[in-house]
């Protein structure tokens, strides 16, 4: 399967919202408890101006995974920090597509003086930890208790990788 990565458009919004509803259904990776309607796209889509927003498109033109990071915080002194999002059409892990999309993010973040990329993830999410392990991240913090989902809680962990 030939993967290209590409800028996100505003055509590819059904297929983002679809992508990351199935992990507001379906598992502890989204935060959301319901899953948001098409309309909701620009408010999740525009955290990220500015910023690489890219997807994974496969042979077909299907939107297989999209990944974006976004500012950390709006204060000056945090411009060199980034939070990562990227989540992958649910059948689609474990094929390479998440290390293409995290390295172009990787390589634009440099690009535009970034050098901190951070990743929450949801304590349960064992799958994301590992990625983001493997790929280099470093486990910097945990907010213990923080989250309730499905009337389970769980905690919050920082991950950083330094590009």
């Amino acid at each position: 399967m030939n993967i290209t990565i590409e800028p996100i458009l505003a055509s590819d919004a059904e297929e983002i919202i679809d992508i990351f509803n199935y992990y507001t259904e379906h598992t502890f990776a989204a935060y959301t408890e319901q899953p948001i309607s098409y309309d909701m796209f620009e408010p999740f889509f525009h955290s990220s101006r500015g910023y690489p927003a890219l997807t994974a498109r496969d042979d077909s033109d299907t939107v297989v995974g999209f990944g974006m990071l976004r500012p950390f915080s709006a204060i000056p002194a945090f411009c060199r920090t980034a939070e990562l999002t990227c989540f992958l059409r649910h059948g689609y892990t474990g094929k390479g597509i998440g290390s293409t999309l995290l390295e172009n993010l990787e390589d634009r973040g440099r690009e535009m003086g970034i050098s901190s990329i951070l990743a929450s993830i949801c304590s349960l999410n064992e799958e994301s930890i590992g990625f983001h392990l493997r790929k280099g991240f470093r486990e910097c913090g945990c907010f213990r208790g923080i989250g309730t989902k499905k009337g389970v809680t769980f905690d919050v962990m920082y991950f950083q990788k330094m590009i």
